[in-house]
């Protein structure tokens, strides 16, 4: 069960090797620092930070993020530490805010391996602090603790280095800012900028914090994925907006976008019967084109769903806390255990839990229905790129000339509401890899398959995110290699292959894994050197401009030390120059090489083949079940698409 602390409390750590996972409401820098049993940082050599990133037992990210995952393996730590402090700092001369007070409360979590939240931290109550102390791992007679320490420095990174007894700690701070500022900590460039999203500011059913349960933490910033578990939360980062004061004039007006020309407004929602909500209106959000309204809507009924979620789990938890104490006080006087006074005692207390677990429970049948009507209303409403493969959206299929927002890859759903599905999207183009995990995990659904089927349905979904994705993208602009070393995967490959729609047949065998990935790996080396040059039109004629999907199946197997490298570099360089990795890996099969596969495992969003719960959402932690798409029973859908991607490949047009 996962711990969500406050500020000060602390809990025990369960294990040692561990991913500490952040969101913030903007890029932000992120380090660690080791400290020696008086949490004295002994040097320089005992900092982490974006320019000298690893340590031993420590890696954190590179560059300024709104998400990071940072690697620990705390028996691998100098045996004279004793202290991990997690350290968040604001870039400094980058444009945006100077203070954490302007945005969104950063959310902190400590996961294991597997992606399951061990404890989690909001750090709330921040205001001119440019830097802040987030947790503190720290070891207390031979066991390993977290602590939640939120404590924010006005003075900046410097201040908070030299707090920790570090001396040059302004100098330090100098430098990291410096490389942050210049891109001296990533070797290629960013991604090109996109159009920022705007928040859902209306909200058609606030959750009701009636039962006496305490208010929701604000959001932390949501990735995709990451999504805790999967290697990207949500992948917008939505600011919150100004709430409407209660009966007034909704404000629409976009949180971020600066520009004298206001977005047009969305559309109006039918007027609403006294004392009934407003009925629900497709694109009922900010945007500049439907699409855009539609990827924001969606993502504020995920914010939604989890608050009202949230705010029941919360009553609940108050009622039986309450019920507890009640009944403590009751028993603990001896004159109530003779008699009937105990039992009417213990029957009052637990009239008032279920009453009060039976307003929670109202509430969120309240908010639930309402949300099942605004999915009713916005599922038929999806195009191509966010609708399920039954939607007759597909049966209307036309290749597109435009790269779309984002693309759906699956379904969220809580066990408060199982029908209630919320779909997942990734933004375009990918800004990670994807990993689709065939081993055996610990959901109710892979424990009841066997081996070969998780095998054989991860290489089937793996085909259906191969064609979504080719589906999405104008006539010869995405292309797809497939590397299936011993063949094993041709029946699920069939679609693809008869199709005609890859860039070549699937290779097998070692040679035909090291021709693929030395392919790939020469696009990559030849579009990072022209970027660097300020040469983008001067790469060879033959290099294929298109966005480059891997997919490999079985990994590792055919896979030898140099392929394995070469895997990682795709990994983590690729998506910067458009090479994309789709991979079905069984991690156990990996396990002789130990920590090296980590970096990789931790770059790729990790999805499952069957439903589940592995993924969490970015503001109050609630474990989501995600559901993986699939066509309906009998149809061939898959089919008809396919085919009209390969004409439109062969003519270059729809």
């Amino acid at each position: 069960m996962t711990a969500e602390l406050v500020r000060g409390q602390n809990h025990t750590l369960p294990q040692t090797r561990l991913e500490i996972r952040v969101s913030a409401g903007a890029p932000v820098v992120a380090g660690a620092t080791l400290g020696d049993e008086r949490g004295t940082v002994r040097g320089v050599e005992w900092i982490a930070h974006p320019g000298s990133p690893q340590l031993p037992g420590l890696e954190v990210s590179r560059q300024a993020a709104s998400e990071h995952r940072l690697a620990v393996d705390l028996d691998a730590l100098p045996a004279e530490v004793h202290r991990v402090t997690v350290l968040l700092a604001l870039p400094l001369g980058a444009g945006g805010p100077a203070r954490f007070g302007a945005v969104a409360s950063p959310f902190v979590a400590v996961t294991g391996l597997d992606g399951g939240e061990i404890a989690t931290f909001t750090l709330t109550g921040l205001d001119s602090e440019s830097a802040v102390s987030a947790l503190e791992l720290y070891r207390r007679q031979g066991a390993w603790k977290v602590r939640a320490v939120g404590q924010g420095y006005a003075g900046g990174l410097a201040a908070m280095l030299a707090d920790q007894g570090l001396d040059g700690a302004a100098e330090l701070a100098g430098s990291i800012q410096e490389a942050v500022a210049r891109g001296l900590a990533r070797s290629v460039a960013p991604p090109p900028p996109r159009t920022p999203e705007g928040d859902r500011v209306r909200q058609t059913a606030a959750p009701a914090t009636g039962g006496g349960q305490p208010p929701v933490p604000p959001p932390a910033t949501p990735q995709p994925a990451p999504l805790p578990g999967s290697a990207t939360p949500p992948p917008a980062t939505p600011q919150p907006a100004a709430p409407a004061a209660p009966g007034g004039p909704v404000d629409y007006a976009h949180p971020r976008r600066q520009t004298s020309t206001p977005p047009p407004p969305p559309p109006t929602a039918p007027p609403a019967q006294p004392g009934q909500p407003a009925q629900p209106v497709a694109g009922d959000a900010t945007g500049w084109s439907m699409d855009e309204r539609l990827y924001n809507q969606i993502w504020g009924m995920f914010e939604d769903l989890a608050r009202a979620a949230a705010a029941y789990r919360s009553a609940v938890d108050f009622a039986e806390s309450r019920m507890d104490q009640e009944l403590e006080r009751t028993l603990s006087d001896p004159r109530s255990r003779i008699g009937g006074a105990g039992d009417r005692a213990r029957a009052e207390a637990r009239a008032k839990r279920d009453e009060l677990t039976g307003r929670a429970r109202e509430a969120l049948d309240r908010d639930l229905a309402q949300l099942a009507a605004e999915s009713a209303v916005v599922e038929p409403a999806l195009p191509a790129a966010y609708a399920g493969w039954d939607n007759p959206v597909w049966h209307g299929y036309r290749v597109p000339m435009e790269i779309p927002m984002a693309l759906r890859i699956g379904d969220l759903h809580l066990p408060e509401s199982v029908a209630l599905r919320i779909p997942l999207l990734v933004r375009l183009p990918l800004e990670r890899g994807i990993w689709i995990d065939s081993g055996r995990t610990a959901s109710e659904a892979a424990a009841l398959t066997d081996t070969d089927t998780l095998r054989r349905l991860a290489m089937e979904s793996a085909v259906l995110h191969a064609a979504r994705l080719l589906a999405v993208y104008p006539p010869n602009e995405f292309s797809v290699h497939v590397i299936d070393p011993a063949g094993s995967a041709a029946t699920a490959l069939a679609p693809l292959v008869a199709s005609g729609v890859l860039s070549g047949p699937p290779a097998s065998g070692p040679g035909g894994v090291a021709s693929v990935l030395a392919h790939l790996t020469r696009r990559v080396d030849l579009v990072q050197m022209a970027i660097r040059a300020g040469a983008a039109d001067s790469l060879p004629p033959d290099l294929d401009p298109a966005e480059q999907l891997l997919i490999v199946n079985d990994f590792p197997h055919g896979f030898d030390d140099r392929a394995v490298t070469q895997l990682r570099y795709l990994a983590d360089e690729g998506p910067a120059v458009g090479v994309h990795l789709l991979m079905v890996a069984d991690r156990a099969d990996a396990s002789a090489y130990g920590p090296v596969l980590d970096p990789l495992w931790r770059s790729l969003l990790r999805i499952t083949p069957v439903a589940d719960d592995h993924l969490a959402d970015p503001w109050v932690g609630h474990a989501w079940t995600y559901e993986p798409l699939a066509t309906p029973p009998g149809s061939r859908v898959l089919e008809q698409v396919l085919a009209q991607v390969a004409s439109a490949r062969r003519t270059g047009h729809r």
